[in-house]
């Protein structure tokens, strides 16, 4: 499984991005996928995950309301859409991988991991 994430970048307080995971191989549709951000010096911090289906999401609450995980199965592609972003949103972003069909916010449980992608927002 190789992971591949985008769409980071500088934006403004209040702005938004979308961040695109992109799974090569034909069996995305089969791993529950999450994001995780990590800031130096800080633990690996849970974001959002989906289930297989794109069912089910969960997020942390410091960005419930805020930000939206999806996915599109056709494409093998993972999605987090993140409005209204604040200063405290600024750090490396990845996504990962688990063989359970709905994985929790337990980074344990992420059997595969893609590089990050920086996020910064100014104030």
């Amino acid at each position: 499984v190789q992971l591949q994430a985008c769409g980071g970048g500088l934006v403004q307080a209040g702005g938004s991005l979308r961040l695109s995971c992109v799974h090569s191989g034909r069996t995305f549709s089969q791993y529950g996928m999450g994001w995780f951000r990590q800031t130096p010096g800080k633990d690996r911090e849970f974001v959002a995950t989906v289930s297989r289906t794109g069912g089910t999401t969960e997020y942390a609450d410091s960005v419930k309301g805020r930000f939206t995980i999806s996915r599109d199965n056709t494409a093998n592609t993972l999605y987090l859409q993140m409005n209204n972003l604040k200063p405290e949103d600024t750090a490396v972003y990845c996504c990962a991988a688990s063989n359970m069909a709905f994985a929790n916010s337990q980074a344990s449980t992420y059997g595969y991991w893609g590089q990050g992608t920086q996020v910064t927002v100014s104030s």
